[in-house]
């Protein structure tokens, strides 16, 4: 499955859980993950898509560090299968 189908379906998964996942473009501070996922009651969440197998680049690795030392959850999805866990990981925080 294509990086592409499994930002889609994330896409609709957070949709139909009542978020939604925001493209997320960050001029001048590249290597930011793809998606901001807001779900209800306040829970966020960063969503690197890779495709099947792909890896972080270096500079995506330390954005994620980055984010997480100021709390913020991250995650890197390479399998639309984890969709749901991932979506019930994030309501849990």
């Amino acid at each position: 499955m294509r990086e592409k189908v499994t930002e889609q379906k994330l896409t609709r998964m957070v949709k139909a859980a009542g978020g939604i996942a925001l493209k997320f473009v960050s001029p001048g501070f590249d290597g930011m993950p793809d998606r901001l996922v807001l779900l209800p009651g306040g829970h966020i969440a960063f969503v690197e898509v890779k495709a099947p197998g792909e890896k972080p680049r270096p500079l995506q690795l330390a954005r994620h560090r980055l984010l997480r030392c100021l709390g913020f959850r991250v995650f890197i999805l390479d399998d639309a299968e984890r969709i749901g866990g991932m979506i019930d990981e994030i309501r849990g925080t």
